[in-house]
């Protein structure tokens, strides 16, 4: 028998949204990744493991991908709620980012790497501040992350402009080059935040790197109204004049679309991150994924911050993907379970150029999520993909692992002292 470090068995194994569930199924793990999956019975007579991990009344899925978020924003969650986007922005969040110090970033984003976990999380795509000490958190919590320091034309209090935050972030790319599980990305922040100089030079790095370009793109009427008495096109018509829109783009929002918009995102490769409820709870409006989906976009799933959320719950994402679309759409068939469960595994790793996630199956990273499914509101389960989109609500889930290594156990976080971390965040965020 072959030894690995590793094997979990579970009454139900998810490989993909494309694939039949596996009942009574096993995953055998070596190095972190994954060497066997199938029923439990032939993956048991093929390998010995290390360690074993029984599940009988459980579903194992692939990690949940969250493709837009400001993980540090836990600390604002609340602090300004019910307003439009611009307002919301200008007058409470950049005042209150006005006096963010590393110490709050890396509370912040701890705090968000214990929500994100306990909630199924297990990659994040983030945009913010003081981004290496971001990177530093996931390193010691093992999250899988792609991490960017926010661009922008204006001071921030991490960087006194836009250059030096791009000296930054080459930094940063150079420090954590060939880490396992963080990468670094090029963030300009939106087409009306850095002018068009940041913005060649951020797309020269890119190519220079290979790195993403992550960035806010259409996420309000406003926006298209500015850019267009600014330049006379739309934020994705200007972005396509200067050559920026190309296959390695992830942008989220995207809500505030003309069918053109629509054809240059698709045409061009770029990868869409669409944010629902901060979406509806900022009333910017609707992005049209049914539409993009039609037209063969890219589009993955994200939460955005827990400021404009105010949560970073992917399942509650999910749903809230699935039933919005039906409802502005008056058609239930648009946004199916399978499709929205790809969004936030299968797709969002095609938006990262990381084929090796969002996936459970032979040789592929071992980035897990263990669901219970003995509790009322998960049982009878007639259809796993169904119950994950329309039925869990994050509270399922029971064990985490990211790169093969536990980051939960039977709901006990271990890699976070979580009453030391909610005690921390109260004393400095409430006094």
């Amino acid at each position: 028998m072959e030894r690995v470090d590793s094997i979990i068995t579970a009454g139900m194994v998810l490989p993909s949204p494309l694939t039949a569930p596996i009942h009574d199924g096993a995953v055998a793990i070596q190095n972190g990744l994954i060497v066997d999956v199938g029923p439990k019975e032939a993956v048991l007579s093929r390998y010995d493991a290390a360690r074993l991990l029984n599940r009988p009344s459980s579903l194992l899925m692939p990690g949940l991908i969250n493709c837009h978020t400001h993980a540090a924003m836990t600390i604002f969650r609340g602090m300004a709620d019910d307003l439009p986007l611009k307002i919301w922005l200008e007058e409470h969040i950049f005042p209150a980012e006005a006096a963010l110090t590393p110490e709050l970033v890396e509370l912040g984003t701890e705090l968000a790497c214990a929500e994100m976990i306990r909630s199924g999380t297990t990659s994040f795509v983030d945009m913010y501040l003081f981004e290496d000490v971001v990177a530093s958190v996931v390193d010691r919590v093992g999250m899988r992350a792609w991490l960017g320091e926010g661009v922008f034309d204006f001071s921030t209090p991490a960087f006194k402009d836009g250059a030096n935050a791009l000296q930054e972030t080459e930094r940063l790319l150079n420090k954590w080059q060939g880490h396992e599980r963080i990468t670094i990305t090029i963030d300009p922040h939106t087409p009306y935040t850095c002018r068009e100089e940041l913005w060649l030079k951020a797309m020269k790095l890119a190519d220079r790197t290979g790195a993403l370009l992550v960035t806010h793109l259409s996420e309000t009427e406003w926006e298209v109204q500015e850019m267009k008495a600014r330049v006379g096109r739309s934020p994705v018509a200007y972005l396509d004049s200067l050559s920026l829109l190309n296959e390695r783009m992830l942008a989220a929002h995207c809500v505030a679309l003309s069918h053109n918009d629509m054809e240059l995102l698709t045409r061009r490769g770029v990868a869409v991150a669409h944010c629902p409820e901060s979406n509806l709870k900022l009333a910017s409006g609707v992005a049209p994924v049914p539409a993009l989906l039609r037209m063969n976009g890219r589009v993955c799933l994200g939460t955005d911050g827990a400021a404009s959320n105010n949560d970073l719950n992917m399942f509650g994402e999910m749903r809230t993907a699935a039933l919005l679309h039906k409802g502005v759409g008056r058609d239930p068939v648009v946004m199916s379970a399978p499709d929205v469960f790809a969004m936030a595994t299968l797709w969002a790793a095609d938006a990262l150029h990381r084929p090796d996630i969002g996936r459970c199956e032979r040789d592929c990273r071992a980035d897990l999520v263990i669901l219970n499914m003995d509790m009322p509101h998960m049982t009878p389960c007639y259809n796993p993909l169904s119950q994950i989109v329309y039925a869990a609500n994050g509270a399922e889930v029971s064990d985490v692992l990211v790169n093969g290594a536990s980051l939960m156990e039977n709901g006990r976080l271990l890699t976070i002292d979580e009453a030391r971390l909610l005690s921390r965040v109260k004393q400095l965020c409430l006094n």
